[in-house]
């Protein structure tokens, strides 16, 4: 059995310049931590977000040129920051799920149930009942717009309209026919 392939083997110049970069990134941390702390204003997150840019420094330091560090770094900080400002904005805090409980909508198949029995009562309306009120009602045209397209008289229509709805109330079991 030989050697386990490593990759390359690393040379005095790369181990040196890896230690420069780490030396630096350590020396950076503190300012990192004050600039975090005045972004976000709370420590412990402050410290969540020095961490999570170290990491990411880290991970992409092939794209570290030759410069500022610091100034790398609390460009990275500022981007990390701002990427979860940008998703929590559209968040709302709801640690007790009262917000969340307001949102409930109500099943779906008593809307579904009373919207049938609705269609089955207008059904059961005599047509010269039922024609006015739909187009009162539930089309939204007006007492003469309606009067004219069944033609009759304006006060024809509203008698109608209302007859409908007195006996659609009657077939729902509803108390009022308002």
């Amino acid at each position: 059995m030989g050697a386990p392939i490593l990759g390359p083997p690393l040379t005095p110049e790369l181990d040196s310049r890896e230690a420069l970069l780490r030396d630096m990134m350590l020396a950076a941390i503190p300012r990192l931590r004050a600039f975090a702390i005045s972004l976000c204003g709370n420590v412990d997150r402050a410290d969540d977000l020095v961490q999570e840019t170290l990491l990411r420094a880290l991970a992409h330091m092939d794209a570290f040129r030759p410069g500022s560090m610091i100034a790398w770094l609390i460009t990275i900080l500022r981007n990390v920051f701002l990427t979860e400002w940008r998703k929590q904005r559209w968040e709302i805090p709801d640690a007790d799920g009262s917000h969340a409980a307001k949102l409930a909508s109500p099943p779906a198949q008593t809307g579904g149930l009373e919207f049938g029995q609705l269609l089955e009562a207008l059904a059961r309306l005599p047509l010269d009942q039922r024609e006015p009120l739909i187009l009162v009602s539930v089309s939204g045209l007006s007492y003469q717009q309606a009067a004219k397209i069944c033609e009759c008289a304006v006060g024809t229509v509203k008698s109608r309209v209302h007859r409908g709805r007195v006996r659609l109330a009657e077939l729902l079991s509803i108390e009022s026919g308002e």
